[in-house]
């Protein structure tokens, strides 16, 4: 079954450099049936794992409960939307960086990692490129010339502020086929190894990654995934990390061979991370949904535990409040580990008790 990966645009509020750049204080949360007890991010500090969460730029500005629990329970965080092309260069050599650096302020100012999200998608791209490449008026030369100065340029300006990159972002079919986008339509596959040289020449300490949805377990994408990177590699390619995003549902159960397929690509000496998770059912909840959802969270965050190479894992939001999937998935939705009102649910007490089980 294919998870579909559109994410909710939110209209971002005015934030305040003033406020973002403060450390918030750290609050304790309602436990909601989950006993209290240490933060996902304390937990994580002693396992040696980054614990992430996609941030909604405009939640953090306006929601105050929001803020304090980004920073309580992770010391990671994932720009949602806002470093997406559209965003960030919405027209032609126009620049709007001000969402992407309040929130990297943020994170410095609390103690956070960054992971940059993300490079080379064929999704959630500005109107001028699409209209452009479709009118002819940007030909192929031109049009990789476009894609080297957009990677160059996001990845400079956050050099040595970001950890990780998402890359290029799901590039494969689910029958393990390179996608139709407009990047292999113009510029054939090369694109993806040149989009990874463009990033490391930009910055060379960050850590560079392979993403995509469905590739949790060993299936035809994610093996098409490793021979990509086992190609790449053995050309030089600064291929870095495999990112398996880990948007489930408990109506189609649970990917096969997890473990094996992380270690797969740890033999090729890349990092893996688990970056987009959240477990989504059909409404309305019930206690055996819950049961299923927290398991499916739980074997995650197992399978990276269990892997050396697996050094991040991040939920895609952490409170149906704000959560992307009820507005794609219609009839579906309550895929975070907390829920609208911020109570912690079995999937969150999951969490903690496998972060405190530890490696």
């Amino acid at each position: 079954m294919t998870y579909l990966n559109r994410f909710r645009l939110p209209v971002l509020g005015v934030v305040a450099g003033a406020l973002l750049s403060t450390v918030v204080a750290v609050q304790p949360a309602s436990a909601h049936g989950v006993q209290p007890g240490p933060s996902l991010r304390a937990l994580a500090d002693r396992a040696g794992v980054r614990v992430g969460t996609a941030v909604d730029m405009a939640a953090l500005a306006d929601d105050r409960t929001y803020r304090r629990t980004t920073v309580r329970e992770f010391n990671s965080v994932t720009a949602e939307n806002v470093m997406k092309w559209e965003s960030v260069e919405p027209r032609r050599g126009v620049y709007d960086w001000k969402a992407a650096d309040d929130l990297v302020r943020f994170a410095r100012a609390n103690g956070q990692v960054v992971r940059g999200h993300t490079l080379v998608w064929h999704s959630q791209l500005p109107g001028w490129l699409t209209a452009g490449v479709a009118d002819g008026t940007i030909g192929a030369a031109e049009l990789r010339g476009i894609l080297r100065n957009h990677i160059t340029t996001e990845v400079k300006r956050y050099k040595g502020k970001i950890q990780q990159w998402d890359v290029v972002n799901e590039v494969f079919e689910e029958d393990g086929s390179l996608r139709n986008s407009i990047w292999l339509r113009e510029l054939g596959p090369s694109y993806i190894a040149d989009a990874f040289r463009w990033a490391h020449a930009a910055d060379p300490k960050a850590k560079l990654f392979l993403n995509d949805y469905n590739v949790e377990g060993v299936n035809a994408k994610s093996t098409a995934y490793y021979e990509l990177a086992k190609r790449l590699r053995a050309e030089g390619v600064p291929v870095q990390g495999f990112g398996a995003q880990g948007h489930l549902a408990i109506q189609y159960g649970f990917p096969g061979q997890v473990a094996e397929n992380l270690a797969r690509f740890e033999a090729l000496g890349m990092r893996t991370a688990f970056t987009e998770v959240d477990v989504r059912m059909i409404l309305p909840v019930d206690e055996a949904k819950q049961a299923t959802q927290a398991e499916y969270y739980r074997r995650l965050l197992d399978a990276c535990l269990g892997a050396r190479s697996c050094g991040s894992f991040t939920v895609w939001g952490f409170t149906d409040r704000y959560s992307w999937v009820p507005g794609v998935f219609e009839g579906q939705g309550a895929a975070t580990p907390m829920d609208e009102e911020y109570g912690r649910k079995p999937a969150y007490g999951a969490l903690r008790e496998g972060l405190a089980a530890g490696r």
